[in-house]
């Protein structure tokens, strides 16, 4: 009980400077920059991590991402074998569809009309990655993604659906007027916590890349 509230407290404290715009505090999985597009476009070579993932059905977008955040969170907090506690990492990966794992967090998210599915990832510290602890809720599971390439459109303000569709299209059409050719679904990369200052945040819409 102490360590976790000890966990609580440091996870708190290291939060604090992503309120400004401020990042440093939290381990990001490793890329490099292959090219930069200008306006927030780069096309990056991620290496090959670890990360937890949780896919989640719900009435609504909202319902599913926040039950999928709470999957993972409590996983990283002692829901794991050996009640370990996991540092947090960034940025958390969605999407609509899960691309097979052999994805700062990665949410994929589906809607059928009534109903919501999100596929929400959270990438493993260096340290953790190596032998991580296998997750006590059948829900979460621990995948391993592979070294790809990607194109990553940054932007900023609160990540609502409505902004992540219109940076979505804005990514595929600058794509197609580039040597670059989307080959996967589009996700989405959030960086900083809900209560972070919106002008402030980085946000990222991100596909799958090669060139042509």
């Amino acid at each position: 009980m102490f360590d976790q509230a000890v966990y609580y407290a440091k996870t708190f404290v290291e939060t604090v400077p992503a309120i400004f715009g401020l990042r440093g505090t939290f381990e990001q999985p490793p890329y490099t920059v292959r090219a930069a597009l200008g306006a927030g476009l780069e096309i990056r070579d991620y290496e090959q991590t670890m990360a937890a993932e949780a896919s989640v059905t719900a009435a609504t977008r909202e319902a599913a991402s926040e039950t999928a955040f709470r999957l993972l969170f409590a996983y990283i907090t002692g829901a794991n074998t050996g009640s370990q506690m996991i540092a947090m990492t960034t940025p958390v990966q969605q999407a609509p569809t899960l691309i097979e794992m052999t994805t700062p967090v990665r949410v994929d998210v589906t809607t059928d009309g009534t109903q919501s599915r999100i596929a929400m990832r959270f990438s493993l510290p260096a340290k953790t990655a190596a032998n991580p602890p296998a997750p006590s809720d059948p829900r979460v599971r621990l995948v391993t993604a592979p070294a790809v390439t990607v194109a990553a459109l940054r932007y900023t303000g609160n990540p609502s659906e409505a902004s992540r569709v219109a940076h979505q299209k804005i990514l595929l059409e600058r794509l197609a007027a580039s040597d670059w050719h989307a080959n996967g679904d589009p996700y989405t990369l959030n960086y900083d916590p809900p209560f972070a200052v919106p002008f402030l945040k980085r946000n990222e819409v991100v596909v799958p890349v090669t060139r042509r």
